[in-house]
């Protein structure tokens, strides 16, 4: 099974693809989407939802989780990664793919055992569970594969209280 995790944002959208082998995750590819401040703000949602749906078609993945917007000091920018998230719910949507949502305390609970997790220790645990032999330098791609891992773990948990594999 292949999950395609997002991190969404308005200038940097992190993504990640994971795949289940067995009871292995292996990272097929991760990366962002940059888009520019010069360029107008429907723009960057057009870029990010035409990417978006490029690397779906690229790495077919059986769903795609994405992380549940959390409040946010600043509304600016709460606002923006509200567009980009929507962007990116569209694009799952329009590509007929199963969505999962995942609050950060889930993924960072899935992922380093602990809700209150720093970026660092779950930028570590990320290159633990993939078997990373290179850092991830930009916490975006890092959180994108945190949040597909996530989503992995929770179908793990689902089928083990229900006594079988996840399918």
């Amino acid at each position: 099974m292949i999950i395609l995790g997002i991190d969404p944002g308005l200038a940097i959208t992190g993504y990640g693809f994971v795949e289940e082998k067995g009871n292995r995750f292996h990272r097929l590819a991760s990366g962002v989407i940059r888009t520019s401040k010069q360029t107008p703000g429907p723009m960057r949602l057009a870029e990010i939802y035409d990417r978006v749906v490029e690397l779906i078609r690229e790495y077919r993945p059986h769903c795609l989780a994405v992380e549940k917007l959390f409040f946010c000091k600043n509304v600016r920018t709460a606002l923006q990664v509200g567009e980009a998230r929507g962007t990116v719910v569209l694009a799952a949507a329009k590509s007929k793919l199963d969505l999962y949502e995942y609050t950060p305390l889930q993924v960072k609970q899935a992922v380093a055992g602990y809700g209150g997790a720093d970026k660092q220790q779950v930028q570590h645990m990320v290159e633990l569970l993939l078997r990373l032999t290179e850092k991830v330098s930009i916490d975006d791609e890092s959180d994108a594969l945190a949040i597909a891992l996530c989503h992995l773990q929770h179908r793990c948990y689902a089928a083990a209280i229900k006594g079988g594999r996840p399918q």
